[in-house]
């Protein structure tokens, strides 16, 4: 088999993942398909109540309002700290579940190819700090994958849009709102260099946020008019999440 180098971007709520054939990118499909709104492979690892083997991606989503308290999401905002996930008496660090969705990528990456998979870039936010930077690194070796290069997410939007236009010169400016994180990269592009002029984000603002202000204002709409107050009730807080990302997602499309 062909040694292949993957590229993978770490989401906070969906990850993706391309390689290059005939010397250009193809994206690689999760076995269950592509979600709803574009990425193949939610960031979402599941451990049903039952014993049976753990879950990642399209088919862990489905645990998410049955099972809230043994299902992961959002891991990429743990990444280089303490955190530790607690399920049915083990304890996860953020660059172990990372890892479980690398190894979930790697397979789908290799069933689909046919080719044998042990590399990859795996991108980042530009403010990630070098903590949060090795974890990544470390979750990818945890997956098996030799991560080759930390790429900025907006540099490596910058490259996909520059790669055809080489030879001309002009400034862009890169606006990276993701589920979990945001970055604004203004580059300059000439003589097939890239070069960051300037670059400013949050790590903890994204559409997850957006989420929580629409689910903290039907929550408390619904205690004025029904008099329940739904935060105690973790099924029902999450099927109100999950309303509340499908509007947000809908109005946005």
């Amino acid at each position: 088999m062909t040694e292949r180098i993957i590229g993978i971007d770490l989401g906070t709520s969906n990850s993706a993942a391309a390689i290059i054939q005939g010397g250009k990118p193809t994206i690689i499909p999760a076995a269950e398909g592509q979600t709803a709104h574009g990425k193949a492979f939610p960031s979402v690892v599941a451990f049903p109540k039952d014993g049976s083997a753990m879950l990642v991606g399209t088919p862990a989503v489905n645990q998410a309002v049955t099972n809230p308290e043994n299902t992961i999401t959002k891991a990429k905002r743990q990444m280089g700290t303490d955190h530790v996930y607690k399920i049915e008496g083990k304890e996860y660090k953020p660059q172990q579940i990372s890892a479980f969705i690398l190894q979930k990528i790697k397979k789908d990456a290799e069933a689909f190819t046919g080719d044998k998979i042990t590399k990859a870039v795996i991108t980042v936010p530009a403010y990630f700090d070098d903590n949060q930077r090795q974890a990544t690194k470390d979750a990818g070796t945890i997956a098996g994958l030799e991560v080759v290069r930390i790429i900025n997410e907006p540099t490596a939007a910058s490259l996909a849009f520059g790669l055809d236009k080489a030879k001309q010169d002009m400034k862009i400016l890169v606006f990276d709102f993701g589920g979990g994180t945001l970055d604004v990269s203004i580059m300059e592009m000439g003589g097939g260099v890239f070069e960051v002029m300037s670059t400013s984000g949050d790590t903890k603002l994204g559409g997850t946020d957006m989420d929580l202000a629409i689910m903290d204002y039907v929550k408390e709409e619904f205690r004025k008019k029904e008099g329940v107050d739904l935060s105690s009730d973790k099924k029902a807080m999450e099927r109100l999440r999950e309303a509340c990302e499908k509007q947000r997602l809908n109005f946005l499309a």
